[in-house]
């Protein structure tokens, strides 16, 4: 468990920070499809955007320098991002985008469905991100991405993030980033 936290942190940080430091102009635009809808909504913002993807990417790099003190932490050696140099950054960078794209990405089916902003929609919503998060980290590091996310690891993170998701918005809801605990 300890090795898919280690893994997604970069991931799973961006969508909480967008929605503490979002707002302000939508990425939308404000303007709608042929269907009347709305392409994203009021809950996708620049400044949330561009706030996850700092925030995101940060965390991964300042992990990289964590391992350099404490490889080892409750007994799991924890992996570097990438195959080191740019790689590294380049990887982290791709979690991160690729959480708050794949978020985005399913707001705007969830759009084309009728539902609102807010709306649950079961399982998707909690892994929504993760699966852009996975699909970006590979395209940037094929041989990177196929050593680390083996499929013990990856059944860990689908099994451990909706858990992970319903904590940290029930948070965000009671401390009033959020409308709805779910």
């Amino acid at each position: 468990m300890v090795l898919a936290v280690w893994l997604m942190l970069p991931a799973y940080l961006p969508n909480p920070f967008a929605a503490v430091f979002g707002g302000g102009r939508p990425i939308d635009g404000g303007k709608t499809m042929s269907d009347g809808r709305r392409i994203l909504g009021d809950g996708k913002t620049f400044r949330g955007f561009f706030a996850g993807l700092i925030c995101g990417t940060l965390a991964g790099l300042l992990q990289m320098r964590l391992i350099e003190s404490y490889p080892v932490i409750l007994g799991a050696q924890l992996p570097a991002f990438g195959t080191g140099g740019l790689n590294t950054t380049i990887v982290v960078f791709a979690l991160a985008f690729g959480s708050l794209f794949g978020d985005m990405f399913m707001s705007f089916f969830k759009r084309r469905m009728g539902l609102k902003r807010g709306a649950p929609l079961p399982v998707v919503d909690q892994l929504d991100f993760v699966m852009g998060a996975l699909i970006f980290a590979y395209l940037a590091s094929p041989y990177w991405f196929s050593e680390q996310f083996t499929f013990k690891i990856i059944l860990v993170i689908l099994i451990i993030t909706p858990l992970l998701h319903l904590v940290t918005n029930v948070i965000g809801y009671f401390i009033g980033v959020k409308k709805e605990p779910w």
